[in-house]
């Protein structure tokens, strides 16, 4: 069964954003837990381009997918990293960290996807750390290009770093295609066209649109517009559903508000960025909060 997803639309750092995760009926797939597509967009005089001053995490990793323009990422352990299209940054935050991202000076474009996957729950609280993966699988198949982002893609296999069993694949469309996907029976996925659209067993998913499908399936049929790019995420379903409050995952209401005591009293748990010109950034009070 594919059910359908309808974006929410945000904003991030002044970029308009569609939201995808969490969603109303849906929270996670697999470990994934939260899903933004940026753009494609660009920028004009009255507009620099993205920029996310200082902000906390916890029991998370972020990943950010490039597709298009460049992004400089800092965080609290001192990692100055741009990333390029073809390129994946992965921040596991676990403890707590704080980052910024902004558009490199002069860049005039942005499309990219930024996901969060929730830590298990015994992995919530290892050491921060930062890893940047310029090197991805990447080849051709019926007529398109894949990209194997993160996991295992039949006798493919990425570098990037995981806790929990994921998959993530990006697809490139130039074509009109009828792609035969393989699936992992244990995963439920999630399918989202970037651009263009697609079509599962009759019922069309226009950009933005989020397809989901539960665990159990082993093969996928999708026919694919021209110009139709998309991003599969699955995963095996967690045991336990997460507590997800502004910037911050966990397992525990308990553990956000203690979170969010330490950012507002600006503990050493999270760090600073000195390098950051402007103020960082104060979330809204959960309502666990006394």
């Amino acid at each position: 069964m594919t059910q359908r997803f309808q974006p929410r639309t945000g904003e991030v750092g002044g970029i308009p954003v569609a939201r995808n995760l969490p969603t109303r009926g849906r929270r996670q797939i697999g470990a994934w837990c939260f899903l933004d597509h940026i753009g494609p967009v660009t920028f004009d005089d009255t507009n620099h381009g993205l920029r996310v001053g200082p902000h906390p995490h916890i029991g998370l990793q972020t990943f950010t997918w490039m597709i298009q323009g460049e992004l400089l990422h800092r965080d609290s352990l001192g990692t100055a990293q741009p990333i390029r299209p073809g390129e994946v940054n992965l921040m596991t935050a676990g403890h707590g960290i704080s980052h910024t991202e902004e558009s490199l000076f002069g860049d005039r474009t942005l499309h990219a996807t930024q996901l969060w996957i929730a830590l298990p729950e015994a992995d919530r609280n290892l050491p921060p750390r930062f890893d940047h993966y310029s090197s991805l699988p990447c080849w051709q198949n019926q007529g398109a290009t894949w990209t194997l982002l993160t996991g295992q893609y039949e006798n493919r296999k990425a570098d990037t770093l995981q806790y929990s069993p994921l998959v993530g694949l990006d697809i490139d469309c130039e074509l009109s295609q009828t792609l035969e996907l393989n699936l992992n029976s244990a995963f439920e996925y999630g399918i989202l066209p970037l651009t263009g659209a697609f079509d599962i067993n009759g019922e069309r998913f226009e950009a933005d649109e989020l397809a989901y499908l539960e665990a159990g399936q082993t093969t996928l049929t999708l026919t694919c517009d021209p110009a139709t790019r998309l991003l599969l995420i699955g995963g095996k379903p967690l045991d336990k559903e997460v507590v997800i409050w502004w910037n911050y995952v966990g397992y525990h209401k308990e553990e956000i508000v203690e979170a969010e005591q330490d950012w507002d009293a600006q503990s050493l748990r999270f760090g600073n960025i000195p390098e950051w010109p402007g103020e960082r950034l104060e979330g809204p009070p959960s309502p666990w909060r006394r």
